[in-house]
């Protein structure tokens, strides 16, 4: 199988060597690792030129979004000028973080499963970030989601889902929509990935709102929201979260945000999350 790797790249010169290192490190090597520099305005550039240099599987293309970080539509519309930039000869595309260390293995066992399951659409592990001297599980999500930031899709199924939609839920959307088209979302538990800069370090005071809005371009609902974010706030610690997520909310449905999904998997959406809240629930 061929593996192609896209690294959106946006001021990670502490960083992107330690990413870079861990992947050309692999026991299953990559046909191709793009780099996308994405404005970056620090040192990013030098260091992927130079390892560039020294591996030939390494390339970059530059482009500017914008300077701001906006979780969502900076980061995949950086992935989409990568894929743009590549040919089309890959198996399996991986959008990758350029803030984190790989285990060795990792692309080896990504691969062992899209063979072995033909019905694997989307692969990845978990997320650890150091926490007094120790790595531990970035337990923001359920364990049966990939974080956004390790991301292995067969290339079949990132067709039939249209690509990354350019919004933030972009890596929730891709799931649920992989899922809709009958394609399995599949975590390994055994792949610990060091992220060395924890989800959210960046994010500006104006895309506070943006869990919300992204919850409603989903097609979720109230009620579905409203727990939705009082997880997330109970993860998090913070009790504003909740409270921002729904003022994101509604704030998208009276400005008519467009949806991320049609009507009928917005159906699909509900039923299935549904489903899992009564799973944890009730048993049979």
């Amino acid at each position: 199988m061929n593996v192609y790797i896209i690294i959106p790249c946006y001021n990670e010169e502490q960083f992107i060597g330690d990413t870079l290192n861990s992947l050309i490190n692999q026991t299953f090597n990559p046909k191709k690792i793009m780099v996308v520099n994405d404005n970056s305005t620090d040192g990013s550039e030098e260091i992927v030129s130079a390892f560039a240099k020294a591996n030939p599987s390494i390339q970059t293309v530059k482009t500017a979004t914008s300077s701001a970080h906006q979780p969502g539509n900076k980061v995949v519309q950086a992935f989409n000028t990568g894929l743009e930039a590549l040919d089309e000869n890959y198996d399996i595309i991986c959008k990758f973080d350029a803030d984190l260390i790989f285990p060795s293995n990792y692309l080896e066992e990504v691969v062992k499963v899209f063979k072995k399951q033909p019905k694997a659409g989307i692969v990845g592990g978990f997320c650890y970030i150091e926490r007094d001297n120790r790595w531990a599980l970035e337990n923001l999500t359920n364990k049966d989601h990939i974080r956004g930031a390790l991301k292995a899709y067969r290339k079949d199924c990132l067709t039939q889902i249209g690509g990354l939609k350019p919004a933030m839920g972009w890596d929730t959307a891709d799931e649920l929509l992989a899922k809709y088209n009958e394609w399995d979302v599949i975590t390994l538990e055994q792949l610990h990935v060091k992220h060395l800069k924890p989800t959210g370090n960046a994010y500006t005071s104006a895309s506070k709102f943006r869990q919300g809005e992204a919850f409603y371009s989903l097609r979720y609902g109230f009620l579905l929201t409203a727990i939705a974010s009082l997880k997330l706030s109970f993860l998090k610690g913070s009790p504003k979260f909740f409270l921002n997520c729904l003022r994101g909310f509604f704030r998208a449905k009276r400005t008519k945000k467009t949806y991320l999904v049609s009507k009928k998997e917005g159906e699909f959406i509900r039923a299935l999350r549904w489903k899992g809240i009564k799973g944890k629930f009730f048993t049979t």
